[in-house]
C-alpha cells in the first residue's frame, strides 16, 4: 500500500512517527480491539509550548476525534498516545502538532503573577487567550471561560484568586479537549491494516515447519524419523 502525501508543511517537524514500516510503503499490522501506540519526535524552536494528537481514519474515511499526546521523557522532545481501531480494513493515522500558546502562557504565569512580576500584563494576556478560546467552543463551555476572562481583568479581585480560577479542572478540561493550535503542522497518512483477532495466534505453524529435523535413510538402514 502506497501513502499518498497529503502533509502540510508548518513551521512544526513532525519526524520518526512509529509505527510505520518501510517509510510507509507498507502498512503497520494491528487486529480488532488492539490498543497502539503511536509515537514521534515534535518539536519547534524557542520555547514555547506544544501540544499534539493522533488522528485516526477509518476505512471508510472517517476521521475520528484526535486522541492528544503526551510527552514521553521531559526533553526529549518524544510524543505518544495509545489508540485502538475497532474495526477490521484498511485504517491509516496522522499526527496533528502545534503551537499552545495558553498552556505557554500558564506555565509562564505561574512563575510571574505569584512573584508579582507583570502581574497585570500576565492576566490581561491570559484573559485575551481565553476569549480566543471561546469563541469555538459549545456555548456551556462558552460561558465558563467568559466569566473567567472577567475575572482576570477584574483589578479589584485578589491576584491569587484570579490566577487560580485559570487553573480550575473545567477550565483545563475545555482547553484540553477544544485547544488554541497556532502553527498548526499536520503529517503525511500512514497506513495501518487490522485484522481479526484470531490474526495473532491462527497462523502459528508458519513460524514451525512441521518438516524440520524429517529424515529419511534411502538405503533402508533406518526407518525414517518424524519432523516437528
Amino acid at each position: 500500500m502506497q501513502v499518498k502525501l497529503e502533509a502540510e508543511l508548518g513551521r512544526i517537524p513532525i519526524l520518526d512517527v512509529s509505527p510505520v514500516v518501510g517509510c510507509g510503503r507498507w502498512p503497520a499490522k494491528a487486529v480488532v480491539g488492539e490498543t497502539v501506540e503511536v509515537s514521534a519526535t515534535v518539536f519547534r524552536e524557542g520555547h514555547e509550548r506544544l501540544g499534539a494528537a493522533v488522528v485516526l481514519r477509518t476505512p471508510d474515511g472517517e476521521e475520528l476525534p484526535g486522541e492528544r499526546m503526551a510527552e514521553v521523557g521531559e526533553g526529549l522532545d518524544r510524543w505518544s498516545a495509545l489508540v485502538t481501531p475497532t474495526g477490521m480494513g484498511s485504517w491509516s493515522f496522522r499526527i496533528e502538532a502545534w503551537g499552545d500558546p495558553i498552556a505557554h502562557w500558564w506555565h509562564d504565569a505561574q512563575i510571574k503573577v505569584p512573584r508579582g512580576q507583570d502581574v497585570e500584563l500576565m492576566l490581561t494576556e491570559g484573559a485575551a487567550l481565553f476569549t480566543r478560546a471561546a469563541r469555538d467552543v459549545p456555548a456551556k463551555d462558552r460561558r465558563v471561560l467568559t466569566r473567567l476572562t472577567r475575572l482576570l481583568v477584574d483589578e479589584d479581585a485578589d491576584v491569587l484568586e484570579r490566577l487560580a480560577a485559570a487553573g480550575e479542572p473545567t477550565v483545563l478540561d475545555i482547553v484540553r479537549r477544544y485547544p488554541l493550535r497556532d502553527l498548526l503542522t499536520v503529517s503525511d497518512w500512514y497506513p495501518l491494516v487490522v485484522h481479526r483477532q484470531r490474526a495473532l495466534y491462527g497462523a502459528w505453524y508458519e513460524f514451525f515447519p512441521r518438516s524440520e529435523g524429517a529424515t529419511f535413510d534411502p538405503m533402508g538402514r533406518r526407518g525414517p524419523t518424524p519432523g516437528t
